[in-house]
């Protein structure tokens, strides 16, 4: 597995934190310099044979294609280079209808193939809040485009849990979605980013946080209408059509090793976790030791975040017995065939169970 994180945006969403710059043409070439040379110190760091490559960022999407070719090719020169089970690549809607077919169509030649576009609402006023760069028509004629580029494997963000957000707005967004019938379904719960815009209006008193209940509505229906149109809610976040699962991200959840590249980005190699400092120019390597009881805890709350859960000997014998047995008699966990997992009436309020466990 490889992670490469592309740390540019054109502009900064009102709740995002995570750490990017203005793309400008000279830092992007600075950046890519950077990134290639990582990429070639580090190549006996990388998994043997990566089954995913996941590009994300920032907003990829911003790279011209020459960029991509050249990772693309430094990639193949450390002996990595594919092809990949699946190779995803982060895309904002804009920058997909600006570029038009053919940027499209040159990702897909490069082997991209799979797309992940944050459209987060099909509602301009709601887009406009959240200071997204594009609306609803042009977040559906991105999708088009990446179709009749040749993507048969498109996921979709949303994000959903505050005080804007309708239930008839909300309604609309899930039905505009599942018209577009992407393979894949991601949908986050707003939270207040430290160092977002969000975050200083909420401290100014400029922005309150949705109550529980308004986001567990909103949870509910989107669980009642993905089930409905046949999509599989297979991680907490995340829905997909039969088969089409993130395979990137589901080995995350199983503490598979990886290699990230660029600032930002983390590293594991199942033992020790890496990371990469927030510079764009001359960022350098942190590093932790994970103890047993760190494993024991990430092992825990990664499985119970997916509809397979955990090995039922695992979790007996890594929790308290009668805290699982309480929680399995009160409907909290269900166990089948030698596994536990948290039911999905139950997902929203997982973060409480876990802490039991734990």
């Amino acid at each position: 597995m490889i992670y490469i994180h592309i740390p540019f945006c054109r502009s900064f969403c009102t709740y995002c934190g995570f750490y990017s710059e203005i793309a400008e043409e000279g830092c992007i070439a600075r950046f890519a310099e950077t990134l290639c040379e990582e990429i070639k110190t580090r190549r006996d760091g990388i998994p043997d044979e990566p089954a995913t490559l996941y590009i994300g960022g920032g907003t990829p999407s911003v790279l011209p294609l020459s960029v991509f070719r050249r990772i693309f090719d430094t990639l193949s020169a450390a002996g990595h280079g594919g092809p990949y089970a699946e190779c995803t690549v982060e895309v904002n809607p804009e920058d997909i209808v600006e570029k038009g077919l053919a940027y499209a169509r040159g990702l897909k030649e490069l082997g991209v193939n799979r797309i992940s576009m944050g459209v987060q609402s099909f509602d301009d006023g709601i887009l406009r809040w959240m200071n997204r760069r594009h609306d609803a028509a042009r977040a559906k004629q991105a999708f088009l485009l990446l179709r009749e580029a040749g993507f048969d494997n498109v996921g979709l963000d949303l994000m959903f849990g505050f005080p804007q957000l309708t239930e008839e707005s909300w309604e609309q967004t899930v039905s505009e979605a599942l018209a577009l019938r992407p393979e894949h379904l991601s949908a986050y719960q707003l939270s207040v980013d430290p160092g977002s815009t969000l975050q200083e209006a909420l401290e100014a008193g400029r922005f309150e946080e949705a109550p529980e209940e308004v986001c567990r509505r909103q949870y509910d229906l989107l669980c009642r209408r993905m089930a409905e149109a046949g999509y599989r809610h297979y991680e907490i976040s995340n829905y997909s059509l039969p088969g089409r699962e993130a395979v990137h991200n589901g080995a995350y959840w199983r503490r598979v090793p990886y290699a990230g590249f660029g600032p930002g980005a983390h590293s594991f190699d199942g033992t020790v976790r890496r990371w990469n400092t927030d510079n764009l120019s001359d960022y350098k390597v942190e590093s932790e030791t994970l103890s047993a009881e760190d494993e024991r805890v990430e092992r825990i709350m990664l499985s119970l975040r997916t509809d397979e859960g955990a090995e039922s000997v695992f979790l007996h014998k890594n929790c308290r017995e009668e805290t699982v047995e309480r929680l399995l008699d009160e409907g909290a966990l269900a166990e089948w065939n030698g596994r536990i997992r948290i039911p999905e009436d139950h997902w929203f309020v997982s973060d409480g169970i876990l802490k039991e466990l734990i």
